[in-house]
């Protein structure tokens, strides 16, 4: 049996969580210090197989808000905390002042197979506090693989209903359902290369980024080969409440765990929302 996971701590900052022989899984950057207008958040980045190998891209140049691995709502009552450019019906992607941001507030475990803090999300102004976060982060490991279980539990506290949106439901972008966490792979992920065992499949037979963007399931997956070491690594992402509508673009490569699509979904005053996701990252 292996060596028990370890935890190494740079207060203020970030955690790692590496294995008993001292091998790093991951990062969790908690007080980030990204630009305002790509909604900063904490994230995971890098994000590595077993084998060492990075399956995490951080601020990529094509999307820099894109945030490795990190919790996004698109729109809370027209805050984007997806970050980057906001659509609108009446003239598109513009740069506007409305990005929030969401602020680590306390650590209530903090140990190598569970991470558990407060969060708030913040509006851009007046800093008010639009969702308040429990999040948990649990590590395990297998032979051949580990396992991230990502909870957040977000309780709407500003008195009145909170309309979640993204760009499909709010102005009409078809399509563009993303929000949630989000996944944005290393380079590595990309399948053009002819091998029919390397690309992205969901659940119930589904193969290729026609076939499972917006598909309903609970589960998909993504096997890539990596440069340099030529190993592989199947990346399964399960949503453990049910089917979700998957939002998944090959070419970047991206996925999200939409849990709405077509319309948006109302958080009640007082409210919670609940997320729970499962990340599963296996030597193939």
């Amino acid at each position: 049996m292996s060596a028990p996971l370890q935890l190494r701590h740079e207060p203020h900052r970030h955690v790692e969580i590496v294995t008993g022989e001292g091998a790093r899984l991951w990062r969790y950057v908690y007080a980030p210090a990204t630009p305002a207008n790509e909604a900063p958040r904490p994230f995971a980045h890098p994000v590595c197989s077993l084998a060492g190998d990075l399956l995490t891209n951080f601020r990529p140049n094509d999307h820099p808000w894109h945030h490795a691995l990190s919790l996004t709502l698109t729109s809370v009552d027209g805050v984007n905390f997806w970050g980057g450019p906001t659509h609108a019906a009446a003239d598109g992607y513009r740069w506007r002042d409305d990005h929030g941001a969401q602020v680590h507030r306390a650590w209530l475990a903090l140990t190598p197979e569970r991470l558990e803090e407060t969060l708030d999300w913040c509006e851009p102004k007046a800093g008010r506090v639009l969702l308040h976060e429990r999040r948990l982060l649990q590590t395990t490991v297998a032979a051949g693989a580990w396992t991230l279980r990502w909870t957040s539990e977000l309780l709407n506290v500003t008195g009145h209903d909170l309309a979640l949106g993204n760009y499909h439901s709010l102005s009409g972008l078809a399509g563009s359902h993303y929000t949630g966490l989000q996944f944005r792979g290393a380079r590595d992920l990309l399948d053009e290369h002819g091998d029919a065992t390397i690309g992205l499949r969901a659940d119930g037979g589904l193969a290729g980024e026609t076939a499972v963007h917006g598909a309903e399931a609970a589960g998909m997956e993504w096997s890539c080969q990596h440069d340099g070491s030529l190993r592989r690594t199947r990346l399964r992402f399960e949503n453990l409440s049910g089917p979700i509508p998957w939002f998944v673009r090959a070419k970047l490569p991206l996925a999200a765990f939409a849990f709405h699509g077509a319309q948006p979904q109302r958080l009640s005053a007082g409210g919670t929302l609940r997320l729970d996701h499962q990340l599963t990252f296996t030597n193939a």
